[in-house]
């Protein structure tokens, strides 16, 4: 299978009450076809995040949305473009890295989260910066049962 060059299709999810930020890798084939992060149905983020908040599974974009900022979390991408084969993040090359001060000076970002990683190695090596890692919720790690990644998730709680 051939790569396809990529460039995100879609901006950040934030207002300036966010106080964490969570960057996964690049957007699924999934996502970029409904316009929203983790949209793939068995991609765990929503369930985890829903339950490590102890609020309602969201359904919708709006309410995707909607449940992120009423939580105070920012959510977007490390890789603003790339080649990447399907939703395979091992397949990923040529990346070039978002621009995250916009979110960073509208916001009350106090930690930033990568998701996996591909994001996280990503993220420290073309930034410079250090991340607090969180495993992927990703179909692809299904090695990581449930109860993990709430433990994994827990964290977040600390910062918000």
């Amino acid at each position: 299978m051939n790569a396809t060059k990529v460039i995100h299709p879609f901006a950040p999810i934030f207002d300036q009450n966010s106080k964490i930020l969570i960057l996964g890798s690049m957007p699924s084939p999934k996502s970029r076809e409904v316009g929203m992060y983790y949209a793939h149905p068995k991609n765990r983020f929503w369930k985890i995040l829903s339950i490590v908040l102890n609020d309602s599974f969201p359904v919708t974009n709006d309410d995707k949305r909607a449940f992120l900022l009423k939580h105070n979390i920012a959510v977007w991408d490390v890789i603003e473009s790339c080649e990447i084969v399907g939703a395979s993040d091992s397949s990923i090359k040529n990346p070039r890295v978002n621009y995250f001060n916009s979110i960073l000076d509208n916001s009350k970002i106090s930690a930033i989260f990568t998701l996996g990683k591909t994001a996280t190695k990503i993220y420290r090596s073309m930034t410079g910066r250090d991340s607090i890692y969180l495993p992927s919720t990703s179909p692809a790690n299904c090695a990581m049962k449930d109860e993990e990644l709430i433990k994994s998730f827990e964290i977040i709680l600390k910062y918000l």
